[in-house]
């Protein structure tokens, strides 16, 4: 009858690595068994190619329903790796025994986290709390390295003559250290599968090895359930069948480059070892060389970066590690040993913050830059590489040959011009990549939503670092480029549900990519999705977006389409409504702003495509600029667009400077007079926003009548009201540009028949708003001189 040796081991760590190593040389077993993807069982030889490690086991599924992704990286310290190469080269036979990535246990798990192995960690903290307070020490990964990576002689074996590989000093403190902090804890519904379904594999392998030994390498945290249930009998067992994905599934694998700065905790891969350019020089050279290693790669890299480390502070440096490490009771310095021993001698008491490798915590921008860079070299710089016969997903060759078709030349920025038939496939291209997160170019300039018709695009060149790893992953949405991004934009509309800002965004880039059957369907659900929006500002967006599109007509060929033109009468239509019950509150509303000013050019580009006329509007408008209820920029920006269709002349027929317009003068005093002096401010910020060029009028004719209302407006204000509202006068008045408050400026000095330079008023040297408040205080200290007689004559 075979007998079963179950391993637990914690995921890329040097220790647990050098145990299978040792365990497989000296079982010389007939089946391997590991935590893994067992989808990926018919690919051993793929992953065993001879890559330059770390490289990941990258999975993807998609359904209607659910869309899930995950990386199992291996390094040449993972204790899964070496199971792999060491049963390989025993002889073995070496299975992979988990459930595929994709499989709904993994969804199923607390927190439902992106890296595969997140499982152990979360359900232990009581049992390691306690184990960390006796040991005295502040994270698990300092209690790992405790108890196991600086404990642990490399040249440590089972006691001469012994043929029990749990003989092992290692094994034996493994054991007891899981089945302390498993204890009898119920794992949630996802582990219990998985567990289950591993302990099948194991069952098999023991009936098929005959009397040879199996041995079984999983997370700590599943040995004990393991041990539980696969025990065994002699009856014949069946290999467990690979599970498949649904029908209407696409699922699979492929192997992607890693790295180690992906692989380290401080870059947020929750079950990594922490510092893997340290486990590495341990795993290769021991643990001593691994702290002399570390310390010496800090102080390089600190010299390398212009921040000083002398001699002197070497030598503190080591004799803080070494008494760190005797006080603490390690055998050997640990990696904390080093850390805390470098930052004794070169940061000393200036530390703003924890020091992350006592937290486990991502680095900040608070951090100070000694333990940054501290941190940086403790993570190394190593990426991994695919063997050149490694077998990668279509979509690879196919990016590949279409830049090769198309000219795109790696390291060159581009001007395309998008009237053209190749720069608009080059164009179309370039966004489907940017879509897919493949590195390589980013746009600078193009046509934007809303804007005027633009023809031309600049992208730059970009480093192209991770382009290979991104487009495997991409590979997962489709063989071709276009495919692959139409589906990945469908993704996101999934996610984005009835997000309407989020939809235009998708929308936008649908276009771009040229996916005209998901740009379709993105309008209908567009078209849905406005009319029952809750605020005005998406509305602004998906405004911009289809009137851009609208505009647009002559590079992407979606004007004047049915579905277009419900976008944007629904979205006009809706935005109406909403701000006519909008009532209270204090502030400028800039997204709200943007919405109108948005409706405001819907009028003005594509009436056609509106059911709500002009008239419509411009009344609607009216009635919300002289609501006493409604928000002071919200009846400015009322009244702006009240004028702007005036001026436009779709507002039948008002005079937009005669008494009885609701746009001129008279409308001006009726929508003041609902404002106090403390919103004057907001008030303009609206009218502004949506009347900007019909408040600076014609530039050869500064006798406008509406600026001439407002000048009298600030100029009838009291000192007292017009310092207090000078802040947010300010704002509004920087909705115009440099030269169009010149000729702001220019005007009033006219109007008041004054000579002077209108840009001298503009570059003054001290802040208005001191200056102002410097007048306000001489004013009230003439007031009590005045009072007591005391003031020279005025």
């Amino acid at each position: 009858m075979s007998t079963v040796t179950y391993l637990g081991v914690r995921h890329h760590s040097p220790a647990c690595a050098r145990l299978v190593r040792r365990t497989v040389r000296a079982l010389r077993p007939a089946y391997v068994l590991v935590e893994g993807p067992a989808d990926m069982n018919a690919r051993l030889d793929e992953l065993l190619l001879g890559h330059r490690l770390p490289v990941a086991v990258f999975s993807h599924y998609r359904d209607a329903g659910r869309v899930a992704t995950s990386w199992a990286p291996l390094c040449d310290h993972s204790p899964e790796w070496c199971a792999l190469t060491e049963g390989r080269a025993a002889g073995a036979e070496v299975r992979f025994i988990d459930l595929p990535a994709w499989h709904p246990a993994f969804a199923e798990r607390a927190g439902g986290a992106a890296n595969r192995y997140a499982d152990a960690e979360a359900r232990h903290a009581e049992a390691t709390g306690r184990l960390r307070a006796h040991y005295a020490v502040d994270t698990l990964d300092a209690l790992w390295d405790r108890l196991f990576e600086v404990a642990d002689d490399p040249a440590e074996t089972a006691p001469p003559g012994s043929t029990d590989p749990l003989d092992d000093p290692l094994a034996r403190r493994l054991d007891a250290y899981f089945d302390l902090v498993r204890g009898d804890a119920r794992a949630d519904d996802g582990d219990r599968a998985r567990e289950a379904y591993m302990a099948s594999w194991v069952r098999a392998a023991a009936a098929h090895a005959g009397d040879r030994p199996v041995l079984v390498v999983t997370g700590g945290f599943h040995r004990p359930a393991l041990r539980a249930l696969a025990r065994h009998d002699d009856t014949p067992a069946d290999w467990p069948e690979v599970p498949g994905p649904p029908g209407d599934a696409v699922a699979g694998s492929f192997l992607v480059p890693y790295s180690f700065r992906l692989m380290d905790a401080f870059g947020g891969y929750q079950s990594g070892m922490p510092s893997p350019a340290y486990y590495q020089r341990l795993w290769e050279e021991g643990p001593e060389e691994a702290a002399r290693g570390l310390l010496r790669d800090v102080v390089q890299r600190l010299r390398a970066r212009g921040l000083p480390v002398s001699t002197a502070d070497l030598v503190a440096a080591r004799t803080l590690t070494e008494g760190l490490a005797a006080l603490r009771g390690h055998p050997r310095p640990a990696r904390v040993d080093v850390l805390d021993g470098l930052a004794g001698a070169l940061v000393g008491e200036d530390l703003g913050r924890p020091l992350p490798w006592n937290a486990r915590g991502a680095l900040t921008p608070d951090d100070h830059p000694v333990v940054v860079e501290m941190t940086v070299a403790c993570t190394g710089d190593r990426t991994g590489s695919l063997h050149p016969d490694t077998p990668l997903p279509p979509l690879v060759h196919a990016v590949d040959e279409e830049e090769r078709r198309l000219g795109l030349a790696a390291d060159d920025p581009l001007t395309l011009d998008l009237a053209t038939g190749d720069g608009l496939a080059r164009s179309r291209f370039l966004h489907r990549l940017r879509v897919l997160g493949i590195p390589g170019h980013t746009r600078a300039r193009g046509p934007g939503h809303g804007t005027d018709p633009v023809f031309r695009e600049r992208w730059h060149a970009d480093p192209r670092t991770g382009r290979e790893a991104a487009l495997i992953e991409a590979g997962a949405y489709g063989a071709l480029p276009d495919e692959a991004a139409a589906a990945r934009l469908t993704e996101q509309v999934r996610v984005a549900g009835t997000d309407v800002a989020a939809l235009s965004g998708l929308l936008f880039d649908a276009v771009l990519c040229g996916v005209t059957g998901l740009s379709h369907d993105l309008l209908g659900t567009l078209a849905d999705s406005v009319r029952g929006a809750s605020e005005p500002g998406p509305l602004g967006d998906t405004l911009t977006t289809a009137l851009g599109l609208w505009r647009h007509d002559r590079v992407f060929g979606v004007a004047g389409t049915p579905l277009l033109a419900a976008v944007l009468d629904g979205a006009v239509d809706r935005l109406f409504r909403l701000v006519e019950g909008v009532t209270g509150g204090t502030g400028v509303d800039r997204p709200r702003l943007r919405a109108l000013a948005a409706a405001r050019d819907t009028l003005r580009y594509a009436p056609e495509a509106l059911t709500l006329t002009p008239r419509y509007a411009a009344e609607a408008a009216a009635r919300v600029a002289e609501d006493p209820r409604a928000p002071a920029d919200l009846r400015g920006a009322a009244l702006g667009l009240r004028r702007s269709l005036a001026g436009d002349g779709n507002s039948g027929g008002d005079s937009p400077s005669g008494s009885g317009g609701g746009s001129g003068t008279a409308a001006l005093a009726r929508s003041f007079a609902t404002a106090g002096t403390d919103t004057l401010g907001d008030w303009l910020a609206g009218l502004f926003a949506l009347a900007r060029e019909e408040v600076l009028g014609p530039e050869r004719d500064r006798r406008d009548p509406l600026l001439d209302v407002l000048d009298d407006v600030v100029t009838a204000l009291t000192d007292q009201d017009f310092l207090t509202g000078l802040p947010a006068l300010r704002q509004a008045f920087a909705h115009f540009p440099p030269r169009e408050r010149e000729r702001l400026a220019q005007h009033l000095l006219d109007r008041r028949h004054l000579r002077g330079s209108a840009r001298s008023l503009l570059r003054v040297t001290a802040d208005p708003l001191l200056r102002a408040r410097a007048a306000a205080l001489e004013e009230r200290a003439a007031l009590v001189l005045d009072r007591y007689a005391l003031g020279a004559p005025r």
